[in-house]
């Protein structure tokens, strides 16, 4: 199948699964994670309609970024973790971090953006399911990072990401999509704010996500095929 075909199938299901959780298929970005894959794919993808493109590493998203400079109306998001000493440049090129997972982390966004006289759109990533091996803050720690980074001048929090564990069987996500989406609506009461966002959901399970309450899911595999 085509990237074109690819990303009319991936539609498809977002809108089902949109109607099935009495939603609006046009409230769910499409964000086609793009990590390792050629601009000449994402050209591809643009052509179908995709506006919402997602990569892991900096310096690789930035070559892309300037490669597709003259594509103005793509919104470039930071997928992967964050180390510190590349929060810089992840300042000045992505449009929204899903990656705060520390306090010298947005220690860090907040001085690169203050210099540079932007806020920050970013979303805390939470490791709903405290894997070792992977990044996002302690669902019990949530809550002091987001007040501690809600106190940055030059950082907007949209809302929470989360990679839950894998699994063959994408119903056994469900509880950790219904975990973030609780966590949300607890520092939302909690703090008396608005967090329109959560990131969550990949090419096998992004219908899951969204019938548990996902506004961004990031979806690669699904468009581009296998990565080589």
């Amino acid at each position: 199948m085509t990237i074109r075909e690819n990303v009319l199938r991936v539609k498809e299901i977002i809108s089902a699964a949109a109607i099935r959780s009495k939603r609006k298929p046009e409230d769910i970005i499409l964000l086609a994670a793009s990590k390792t894959q050629p601009v000449e794919k994402i050209i591809q993808a643009y052509q179908a309609g995709v506006r919402y493109f997602g990569e892991n590493r900096v310096q690789e998203g930035i070559k892309k970024i300037e490669q597709l400079k003259d594509y103005t109306d793509i919104h470039w998001h930071l997928i992967g973790g964050l180390q510190t000493n590349k929060a810089k440049y992840a300042v000045r090129h992505f449009e929204l971090i899903h990656s705060l997972d520390r306090e010298a982390l947005a220690d860090e966004i907040d001085k690169r953006a203050k210099k540079i006289g932007k806020v920050q759109d970013v979303l805390i990533e939470v490791n709903v399911g405290e894997e070792e091996s992977k990044y996002g803050v302690k669902p019990s720690d949530l809550e002091r990072l987001f007040e501690y980074s809600l106190s940055k001048e030059n950082i907007n929090i949209l809302g929470l990401m989360c990679i839950p564990p894998y699994f063959e069987d994408k119903e056994k996500s469900r509880p950790y999509f219904a975990m973030l989406r609780d966590l949300r609506d607890k520092i939302e009461e909690k703090f008396a704010v608005k967090l329109p966002h959560l990131s969550m959901g990949m090419s096998h399970d992004f219908d899951v996500a969204i019938e548990e309450g996902a506004t961004i899911v990031r979806v690669g595999t699904a468009i581009f095929g296998e990565r080589k």
